[in-house]
């Protein structure tokens, strides 16, 4: 899974060794990086994954260094004191490469500069191994793909590290413009610093898909070097739910520096969440294969041996994509229940196209077990955060769950409800509460 993710820079002049006292001008960049780090070594991942943007770039594929292990020096720098060692993280990598043959994504996993740590890897390595060494590296490269590619990417990225059961953290090593400053090493143009704007406010506020649609022209003017990792890391974020920081940006040589951090929040449900793992795999093997999938073993005695109602929700980009469920139990249990609905939700629920192979892992999953019904009286017995509601009136019914984001009163809830079962809210009706299990979302 992905603990955490960052925008990291590698200005080799952040370090006291190269800077010479001119790292003091760039004091935000060092002490956002020293911040990154440290978390990093609270968090304990297993793998860290850096794709940089001084990686082998190959035309139409996917850089991936496979070897056992690689060093790096600043001697490029006039620097021989400082020397970094890192082990690769070869399970990982046989992973991502069975996820990238899967989904026809071009990736090039070669000896080919493997043993050698490029600068855009070794600088953040440099601080993150101040504060913890326990950990394997997968190194990658970026491609002159596309922006959907690199987004695509990215979701495989997050994949295989779903499969590898490892803690790990994705890190995007790149700068932003190089032209924000005629006495820069590049000059000035225009472009650099509207870019830079754009890129910290996206950084800021986590509006990731924003960076597969930036302006081609302004892109070519500011001269950036980082883009195409940052849009991988868009991929591998895609489908959570996550906080964004910017920690610092700075400018002062003429290269924009950038930290910024990604944190998904994985706290509604354990990984291994039984009700959700089935969920997803439903819709994956119906959408991919064409079948259902059959009940698979090891399941939890209640999903095998009650049965209830169910309703399944996909979420896409933090937006409902389908939402199908059973009001009554017309499965013989909970898990062919799921099974069923999720496929439902995915293919059949009128508001929206059939999900598509493509979308699959930006889906987040809700399954909402629901428990007996109690008819009451009137709204007064409403509680929109407790109880989900029915209203009925002859065949006519309609199904309201709760918990739900804008539906804060009773009033509302009910309101909502009888719009949905098609019922004169002036003429009788029967109301119903329940309460859910919910299984929220991955």
């Amino acid at each position: 899974m992905i603990l955490k993710a960052y925008v990291l820079p590698h200005p080799p002049i952040v370090l006291p060794e190269i800077g010479r006292g001119e790292e003091k001008k760039i004091k935000d960049t060092a002490a956002a990086f020293h911040r990154a780090a440290r978390e990093i070594a609270e968090l304990e991942p297993d793998s860290i994954i850096i794709c940089s943007s001084h990686s082998p770039l190959l035309r139409s594929a996917f850089y991936a260094a496979n070897a056992g292990s690689a060093e790096g020096t600043m001697r490029a720098f006039g620097i021989d004191s400082i020397h970094e060692k890192v082990s690769y993280d070869r399970q990982l990598l046989q992973i991502l490469q069975e996820v990238s043959q899967e989904r026809n994504i071009a990736l090039e996993a070669t000896s080919f500069e493997a043993q050698t740590l490029d600068h855009g890897t070794l600088l953040p390595l440099i601080f993150i191994h101040k504060y913890y060494q326990n950990f394997k590296l997968l190194r990658l490269g970026m491609s002159l793909l596309g922006p959907e590619e690199h987004f695509s990417f990215g979701q495989a990225v997050a994949e295989a590290a779903r499969r590898s059961n490892k803690r790990t953290v994705f890190i995007a090593s790149g700068d932003l413009s190089h032209v924000l400053k005629a006495d820069g090493p590049y000059g000035f143009r225009e472009e650099g610093p509207q870019l830079d704007h754009e890129l910290t406010e996206i950084f800021a506020g986590g509006d990731l898909g924003r960076l597969l649609h930036l302006d081609s022209n302004l892109v070519a003017g500011a001269q950036e070097c980082g883009l195409r990792t940052f849009q991988i890391m868009a991929g591998v974020l895609a489908g959570s739910d996550f906080d964004s920081e910017l920690y610092s940006y700075e400018g002062t040589f003429g290269v924009g520096y950038a930290v910024a951090a990604f944190t998904p929040k994985n706290k509604a449900v354990p990984a291994d969440d039984p009700y959700i793992k089935l969920a997803r795999a439903s819709v994956e093997t119906y959408i991919r294969e064409g079948e259902l999938l059959p009940t698979p073993p090891g399941l939890p005695d209640e999903m095998l041996q009650q049965q209830s109602g169910v309703f399944v929700t996909l979420y896409k980009d933090n937006n409902l994509r389908g939402c199908i469920g059973t009001i009554e139990p017309a499965r013989a249990n909970i898990a062919e229940e799921i099974i069923h609905n999720a496929v439902s939700a995915a293919k059949y629920d009128p508001r929206f196209p059939s999900v598509q192979s493509s979308e699959l892992d930006r889906l987040v999953y809700s399954v909402d077990i629901l428990g007996e019904k109690e008819e009451v009286a009137s709204a007064d017995a409403l509680d929109p955060d407790r109880y989900g509601v029915i209203v009925s009136s002859g065949k006519r019914r309609g199904l309201l769950l709760p918990r739900l984001e804008g539906v804060s009163t009773a009033e509302d809830q009910l309101a909502i409800a009888l719009i949905k079962a098609g019922l004169d809210p002036d003429k009788a009706f029967k109301i119903e509460r329940f309460e859910v299990q919910r299984h929220e979302r991955e």
